[in-house]
């Protein structure tokens, strides 16, 4: 069974998460979501998100392609990817892929660029 993990905000859920969402869940067997903590988005976006992370977990939660979903390390931490270990992790467009490194794995899940969907119609700080 492959495993599958992507990592976001998904503040204001839009089609350009959804289309991100269905397209990691077709490259494995099941989907793990890992939504980004309060702190982080503070510290990584200089700004709070409109949803706190409870509210952001339900609603990425009650996706049906979604298999898992919870919340993320704080920031500094990479407990998260180290216990899932995940087979492939899917990167939006505009996300960095540098940060797998640094958790220290025995065996680097593989690293998938989706690309995006209409980003500059659908991109969160447009929408705002």
């Amino acid at each position: 069974m492959k495993s599958v993990v992507v990592f976001g905000v998904f503040d204001l859920l839009h089609p350009g998460h959804l289309y991100f969402l269905r397209e990691a869940r077709k490259r494995g067997d099941q989907l793990t979501v890992v939504v980004a903590r309060d702190a982080r988005v503070k510290f990584e976006k200089k700004r709070a998100s409109f949803f706190n992370e409870r509210e952001r977990l339900q609603m990425i939660s009650a996706l049906r392609y979604v298999d898992q979903a919870m919340l993320g390390d704080r920031a500094g931490e990479w407990k998260v990817l180290k216990k899932l270990r995940p087979d492939i992790v899917c990167i939006g467009h505009d996300q960095k892929a540098e940060w797998i490194k640094r958790c220290i794995l025995k065996t680097l899940p593989k690293v998938i660029r989706i690309k995006p969907y209409k980003s500059s119609r659908y991109k969160s700080n447009n929408l705002r």
